[in-house]
This record gives structure tokens, C-alpha cells and sequence, in this order.
């Protein structure tokens, strides 16, 4: 170890940098002989330390406890909640990323990302150690990559573009929008970016994914899939398409559940469209629409559903931005019942940047007929089940409020 001129300790082979992210460097040089030929190649490696640490304090009312046989579908009365929230604009996490050229304009990646509670330092995700990313795979400039591990759906990567609240914790209804399986365990996935378009597709055979009966006529689903003779239990697969080019945007997608249903297999489907236009640097409005349809392991409608997005964000100044969203989900049938009362939602986001990397907000949301992030027996009342806090409806309740203020810091 040295001192060079700049007063920087630097080991030889390793640097650590003071550009805002905790990084280490390295140079490996390979010595590999093919056969007749041998030469000396240099591969250039990273790995970068990353992440985002989110905390709002939050006050919902109406809330009830999440319905499961345990309490015999029954959420209790509405109560008003005064709580601590990790993630209010983002999921609080940490990561590692790792790049290794080899050359030919190909490249060795990987990513372990974790998710977790910044109010009580325990995992998210199930309590997976890296349960938002943990894949690894091979880039190339040229025709995309492919990764295998732990990852997001396609359908989520498409849209992620084209949602005004930008997936935000609160009080964003991703598991309405994306299906409660946005992650999915043992995915092979291909991404490609070709100038303004860009292509993913995904299989992965077993999601890890699963629910609690929450209603009396409802269904508990899922599991790990990847057993012997049963390939499709819990396999789930998707594709998807968007293009970005100039102010206009638009993007599609498909996804597919086949969750474990009983003994056998359920077949969830869902498919996605979503424009989009920029004006200049300060305003962008956003719109789509989402097809869905249920069904059990003998072929028994659970749920088909539409939903709706649209919104806008707006710059005031370049570090104040506003956000509004409104979400109407049209359910035409639910467990057999064509009466059920459609849910909506409309949330806005305030955010003040102090600096690229720290800012605070604001974010409120009002929903009638669901609990916030449109959480019901429609969803399986996935968000609440996610992020261990309750949005369900209090018994004989039928709208929600909710409001939060927080700090977000990027690292």
C-alpha cells in the first residue's frame, strides 16, 4: 500500500474512490492458452456498493388487519394507524454490482440486491438475503443479455416507464397493475436495447410466490415450483416491448402465472399497454390500460378484471417536482360475483431535492372501495402481505386515507 501524490491510499490493483458511491477496482490479467495460440488478456472488473435508505412517518384510517382463516376472514373495525414506514417513494435496499469485460464488447454481470425494513434492520422479501435482485449473466453490446437468478418480470420492466408514481411504495398498486409475482425466483431473462426500443422476455420455472386464502370462496395459491413431473407448477413467463423516442413513448407486455392451485395448477394472465409524451424537461403525462384474467386448476374463473392508469408529473423548479395519479380497476367478475363495487384510487406526490442523491416529500392518496394500493380480496391483498402493513378495510368500511412525509438518500 501506497501514498500517491494526490494524499489517496491506493493498493495495487484496487482503488477506493470518493465519487459518491462506495466502489472497488480491480484489474485481473489473464494468461489463456486455445489450442495452438496463446496470448495475454486484460479483463477489467468493478463491483459497485449501492442503494437507497427511505423512511416516512405515515397516517392512514379505516384500517383493519389483513382477512385469513386465522381470524376467520374477519379484518375487525376501522382504526386510524399513526406508523413508521421503510420506503415511502422507494424500497429501502442495498446492492452490489458487479461488471467484468471480456472483451469483444462482452461483459460478466451480476447483481444481490436486498430489501429491507429501515425502521426495524430486519430482511424484506420473504426474508431472502438479496430478495429484490440475485442474478448473474453475460452482456453483450451487441445483442443485449441474459441473466439467471432472482429478478422482475418483464411486463414490470416495460411499464416502469410509463407509471406517474414511478412504483413508489406508497401508494403505487403494482400488484394490481403487475400481479402479485413482479419478482420471480429461478428466471431466466433476456433484455435487449436497440436506440429507442427495448425488448425483454423471462421463464422462470418456479416463482416462489405465495398467498394466503384471504376470503371464505377464495383460493390460497402458489409455491416454489421445480418439482419432478409437475413442470408447469408455478411456472410463469412473459415478454414485453417499449419505445422511448423523443417526447413520445409507448410500451406493451404480456405475463403469465401458473400458480400452484390444490393439486394442481391455476392459470393467471395479464397483458399491458401505455403511452406516453414529454414536454420539453418539465412535464410528462402518462395513461394504460391492463387485461386480466384468472383462472383455477379446473379451468373456474376466479377474476377478470381491467385496469386503468393516468397521471402527470410536473417540474416547478428543477428541485420540486409534483406528481398526481389516478387508478380505476373495473372487476367484472370476482370468485362468480359480477356485482362487485370497482375500486379507485387517486394519490399525489410532492418531492424537494436538496441534491441528486437526498430529497424529502410528500405523498397522500384517497381510495374508495379497496384499501390503499387498491389492496382488497381482488389482489389477495398482496401489498399489505408484502410490506407487512395493513391496507385492508375495516369492517363495514369503504374508503381510505392515507398521508406520509419522508426523507429518501440515494448512495
Amino acid at each position: 500500500m501506497r501514498k500517491d501524490k494526490n494524499k489517496r491510499w491506493v493498493r495495487q490493483g484496487e482503488a477506493l474512490k470518493s465519487d459518491g458511491r462506495a466502489r472497488w477496482t480491480g484489474s485481473l490479467i489473464t494468461l489463456a492458452a486455445l489450442g495452438t495460440f496463446a496470448g495475454v488478456a486484460s479483463a477489467q472488473s468493478s463491483v459497485t456498493l449501492y442503494g437507497v435508505a427511505d423512511m416516512a412517518i405515515e397516517y392512514v384510517n379505516h384500517v383493519g388487519v389483513v382477512p385469513t382463516a386465522a381470524n376467520g376472514f374477519n379484518p375487525g373495525p376501522g382504526n386510524r394507524v399513526y406508523r413508521m414506514d421503510s420506503g415511502g417513494l422507494a424500497g429501502s435496499r442495498w446492492g452490489l454490482r458487479g461488471v467484468e469485460d471480456l472483451g469483444s464488447g462482452t461483459k460478466a454481470i451480476f447483481v444481490l440486491e436486498s430489501g429491507f425494513n429501515l425502521d426495524t434492520g430486519t430482511l424484506q422479501q420473504g426474508g431472502r438475503i438479496f430478495g429484490r435482485n440475485a442474478y448473474v449473466g453475460l452482456q453483450s453490446d451487441r445483442y443485449g443479455q441474459i441473466t439467471f437468478g432472482r429478478q422482475y418480470t418483464s411486463l414490470f420492466d416495460v411499464m416502469a416507464n410509463f407509471v406517474p408514481a414511478a412504483y413508489g411504495t406508497l401508494y403505487e398498486p403494482s400488484a394490481v397493475l403487475l400481479g402479485p409475482n413482479f419478482r420471480e425466483d429461478n428466471t431466466a431473462k433476456y433484455k435487449g436495447v436497440f436506440g429507442p426500443l427495448s425488448a425483454s422476455a423471462h421463464w422462470s420455472f418456479g416463482t416462489g410466490l405465495a398467498l394466503p386464502q384471504t376470503t371464505p370462496g377464495g383460493v390460497a395459491l402458489g409455491g416454489s415450483g421445480e418439482v419432478p413431473g409437475q413442470f408447469r407448477r408455478d411456472s410463469a413467463y412473459g415478454a414485453g416491448l417499449s419505445y422511448n423516442g423523443g417526447a413520445f413513448g409507448v410500451a406493451a407486455g404480456y405475463d403469465q402465472l401458473n400458480p400452484t392451485i390444490g393439486t394442481g395448477t391455476g392459470t393467471f394472465k395479464s397483458a399491458a399497454v401505455a403511452a406516453s409524451y414529454t414536454f420539453g424537461t418539465t412535464a410528462k403525462i402518462m395513461a394504460g390500460y391492463r387485461w386480466n384474467m384468472n383462472k383455477d386448476q379446473r379451468d373456474v374463473l376466479i377474476k377478470r378484471d381491467d385496469f386503468y392508469w393516468i397521471g402527470a408529473s410536473y417540474k416547478v423548479i428543477p428541485a420540486l417536482e409534483l406528481t398526481v395519479e389516478y387508478n380505476y380497476d373495473n372487476v367484472r367478475n370476482l370468485f362468480g360475483s359480477t356485482s362487485v363495487a370497482n375500486p379507485w384510487q387517486v394519490a399525489f406526490i410532492a418531492t424537494y431535492g436538496f441534491s441528486k442523491r437526498t430529497d424529502v416529500y410528500l405523498t397522500t392518496a384517497f381510495s374508495k372501495n379497496a384499501g390503499l394500493t387498491l389492496d382488497s380480496a381482488a389482489n389477495g391483498y398482496a401489498s399489505s402481505l408484502a410490506l407487512g402493513n395493513s391496507y385492508s378495510l375495516g369492517r363495514g368500511e369503504s374508503t381510505m386515507l392515507g398521508a406520509a412525509i419522508g426523507v429518501r438518500h440515494k448512495f
